[in-house]
C-alpha cells in the first residue's frame, strides 16, 4: 500500500511539475493554434469575395487561396511547436526522405499533380469551357490538381487525369460545340436557291451562334448529288437536341422549296454473251 501511494505521489509531482513548467506554454500553443486558423480563414473569405467582385478565375482562386490558408496554418503550427523548444529542422529532412522515396511509388499522381499546377497557371482552359482531348470531349466543370472534371449532354461527368491533357493535342471551343453536316440535292436542282433555303433555317435558330456566323456551301460533287455542307456553333450542353431539330427544320425547308433530295443511282449496263452491250436499266 505505501508502495503505491508513493507512485502516486510520484505520478502527481511529474503532473504538477508539468502543469507549472509548461502550462503556458501548452496554453499559448492553443492560443497560437486557434489564432492561425481564424486567421487563414478570415483571409480566405476575404480574398474570394474580392477574387469574386473581380471575376477572377474560379480555379486560380481556390488554388490559390487554399495555398495560402495552408502556408498561414504551417506557420502557425510551426510556431506553436516553437513554444516547447522543438526544433522542425529534423522533421523537414525526415519529410523530404521520404518524400524522395515515395516519388517513385507515386510517379502516376505526383506527375498529374504537376500537370495540374500547369494547366491552373497557364490556363489554357478554364470552367465553362469545351475540350476535346484524348478522344474525350466535354464541359469543363470543375480543375484539380490531379484531375480536370467534364460533362458532357447527358450529364455523365468525366473525369480526366491531368497528365493525359498537359502535352497533348487541346481544342477548345469556348462555351460552343461545332456543327459539320452535309446534305445532298439532286443535280436537277437549284444549289445556290438550296443553299439560300439552309441560310434561312440556320438564322432562324437562336441557339446557334451569330459570331462566327454559320457557314453554307457546295462542299463536293457526289455521285448521285451535290452534296451542300453547313456548319454552325451550338451551346455544348445541348449539342444532339439542336443538332436533331436544325436537320429536320432543313428536310422541311428542302421539301418546301422543292429541291430533290435523291437516292443512290447506279447506271447499270447488261453485256450479252456475244460482247455487246444492251440498253442501261
Amino acid at each position: 500500500m505505501q508502495d503505491e501511494m508513493q507512485t502516486i505521489q510520484k505520478i502527481l509531482g511529474i503532473v504538477i511539475d508539468f502543469i507549472v513548467n509548461y502550462s503556458f506554454q501548452v496554453v499559448a500553443a492553443i492560443l497560437i493554434l486557434i489564432a492561425g486558423f481564424i486567421v487563414a480563414r478570415s483571409v480566405a473569405s476575404f480574398l474570394m469575395k474580392r477574387f469574386e467582385s473581380k471575376n477572377f478565375d474560379i480555379t486560380l482562386t481556390k488554388f490559390t487561396i487554399g495555398a495560402l490558408k495552408i502556408t498561414i496554418i504551417s506557420f502557425a503550427i510551426i510556431i506553436a511547436l516553437g513554444k516547447f523548444g522543438i526544433t522542425i529542422a529534423p522533421f523537414i529532412a525526415a519529410l523530404a526522405a521520404m518524400a524522395f522515396g515515395a516519388s517513385f511509388a507515386i510517379q502516376g499522381p505526383l506527375s498529374n499533380y504537376g500537370a495540374g499546377l500547369v494547366i491552373i497557371l497557364t490556363r489554357p482552359f478554364v470552367v465553362g469551357n469545351t475540350i476535346t482531348v484524348a478522344g474525350t470531349s466535354g464541359v469543363v466543370e470543375e480543375i484539380k490538381l490531379g484531375a480536370t472534371i467534364l460533362t458532357d449532354e447527358d450529364g455523365v461527368t468525366i473525369t480526366i487525369p491531368n497528365k493525359h491533357i498537359v502535352g497533348e493535342i487541346l481544342h477548345n471551343s469556348e462555351e460552343r460545340k461545332i456543327v459539320e453536316e452535309v446534305v445532298g440535292i439532286s443535280y436537277g436542282s437549284d444549289p445556290e436557291k438550296a443553299i439560300r433555303i439552309l441560310k434561312k433555317v440556320l438564322d432562324g435558330f437562336q441557339e446557334i451562334s451569330k459570331e462566327p456566323v454559320p457557314q453554307v456551301g457546295i462542299q463536293e460533287f457526289g455521285d448521285s448529288a451535290i452534296n451542300i455542307g453547313y456548319r454552325c456553333w451550338v451551346p455544348t450542353k445541348s449539342y444532339f437536341q439542336t443538332l436533331y431539330r436544325v436537320n429536320f427544320a432543313i428536310y422541311k425547308g428542302l421539301k418546301e422549296g422543292s429541291i430533290e433530295i435523291p437516292f443512290p443511282q447506279r447506271d447499270v449496263h447488261v453485256v450479252s454473251s456475244s460482247g455487246q452491250s444492251l440498253s442501261p436499266t
